[in-house]
């Protein structure tokens, strides 16, 4: 009989996951469990597992807990939350101290509080129960990445900011640099987070590698270091801060997924014109400025789904959907779901071609090439909508630079009477941004498919680029 340990990658938000257990007692725990919890009930089937215990590492800003739904799902299975650095809970838990400890047949699974990313933040160190002070591995959640660390948690203002980014110093010091450089760390997310500054594409390391290689672990001066993590903050999420208050609160559960109305084209063109419904059309760039319906946001339905929809929604926002068929559905709800937004007001049965056949009116958004972007050169406005480090990396020349959730806020800084081009990487926020600028009066706007990446492989000059 063996151990069993399963990490589970959720694409968009790159949160990783875990179930860990033995096959000789048929027990099991997830730590940090996504709210779409079929894959934990569906790995522990496959294992012949109990899963008896959900643990948290802290309280998550990026992702709604799956842990209530979890236990919704399991009622004899019980929640763990940390109850260091003061934290409070609205939900029914179990608490968790540094220190305490957990068997799951062979294995030994033991709390250490490891502040810095969070104030109440734990990891869990992972031995034998034969070796106890000799861990294999440890289950670090946000307070170590691959090549980084979780950044200091933004609630705060400046001075709790450099109070975490304090105790993070310690946790680095303290506690990941005196481990064994052959135990193996498994993060609670992987490249492309936002909860970290470039965190490596590894979905684990060694406690050796890192040693070696991540910054956050080479500093020996706590005010050097506490400079150092204050000055790599990266864009934040508009979702953050209130998703971490819907966590502490306890989330919604379902017991399967959110409800979401079908409602044919008459009747959903009727909940467009009802307060507080907002319009998210799923369907990829070309299908959406080919026609949509005035007044959508385009959000294409594919893992990046997620932590768009969480910069772009609010959480009481009712959302209408469309997406391309309604087979789809069931793929699209869990990506809204993961960053929570559980309102629906509905989605459209029958998609465009419902709304086609109703006789109702599309708008467009044209879409134009970079070659023919290069032709017309000065008559069309380029709005550059990266993020920040991208943009520093070259851009094309005269574009001006706005990051996507800005766009609204910096819409002064162009003419609505005049063609504007929107442009990111390869054309998927950018149509998000065009879909923005429609929605505030301009008319003449254009998609550029392929965008960043077509305007460099077709050989055009670049302003601003970093040899």
């Amino acid at each position: 009989m063996s151990l069993i340990m399963e990490q589970i990658h959720t694409p968009g938000i790159a949160q990783l996951s875990y179930l860990l257990g033995d096959d000789s007692k048929g027990v099991a725990c997830v730590i940090d469990p996504r709210p779409d919890v079929d894959c934990y009930l569906e790995l522990a089937r496959k294992n012949a597992l109990s899963i008896t215990h959900v643990f948290e590492t802290h309280i998550h800003a990026d992702f709604l807990s799956g842990s209530l739904e979890l236990k919704r799902r399991l009622p004899s299975a019980k929640v763990f939350s940390s109850h260091e650095g003061g934290a409070r809970y609205g939900f029914d838990h179990e608490k968790l101290k540094d220190g305490d400890s957990f068997e799951f047949g062979d294995s030994i699974l033991t709390v250490k509080h490891t502040p810095g990313h969070t104030p109440e933040h734990v990891s869990f160190v992972t031995a034998e129960k034969k070796r106890p002070k000799s861990p294999w591995g440890v289950f670090s959640g946000d307070s170590l990445f691959a090549d980084s660390a979780g950044r200091p948690d933004i609630k705060g203002g400046e001075r709790e900011t450099q109070k975490l980014a304090g105790q993070l110093f310690t946790t680095m010091t303290e506690f990941y640099a005196k481990l064994d450089d052959g135990v193996t760390v498994y993060p609670g997310h992987g490249a492309g987070s936002s909860c970290g500054p470039d965190i490596g594409d590894r979905r684990s390391t060694t406690i050796g590698y890192e040693k070696k290689h991540n910054a956050f672990l080479q500093y020996q001066n706590r005010k050097e270091f506490v400079e150092y993590t204050t000055s790599t903050a990266t864009p934040v999420p508009t979702y953050y801060v209130p998703m971490k208050k819907v966590n502490q609160k306890g989330p919604p559960t379902f017991g399967n997924m959110p409800p979401v109305p079908a409602l044919p084209a008459k009747t959903f063109k009727e909940a467009i014109e009802q307060r507080g419904t907002v319009l998210v059309d799923t369907r990829s760039m070309l299908g959406f400025g080919g026609g949509y319906i005035k007044g959508a946001l385009n959000i294409g339905a594919r893992a990046e789904l997620s932590p768009w929809a969480g910069w772009m929604l609010k959480f009481d926002d009712s959302i209408l959907l469309v997406i391309e068929k309604d087979e789809q559905l069931d793929d699209v709800l869990p990506y809204l779901w993961r960053v929570g937004m559980t309102k629906f007001a509905g989605y459209l049965v029958g998609g465009m071609k419902a709304w086609d056949n109703a006789g109702f009116e599309l708008e467009q958004i044209q879409q134009i090439t970079v070659h023919d972007l290069k032709k017309a050169g000065r008559k069309v406005q380029i709005l550059d909508v990266r993020a920040p480090d991208e943009w520093k990396c070259g851009h094309i020349p005269g574009a001006k630079h706005c990051f996507v959730p800005d766009v609204r806020e910096n819409i002064n800084q162009f003419d609505k009477t005049k063609p504007i081009a929107t442009y990111c990487d390869s054309g998927y926020r950018a149509s998000l941004a065009a879909s923005i600028l429609k929605q505030e009066g301009f008319q003449s706007v254009h998609n550029i498919p392929g965008s960043w990446q077509a305007w460099k492989k077709a050989g055009y000059p670049i302003e601003g680029e970093i040899n």
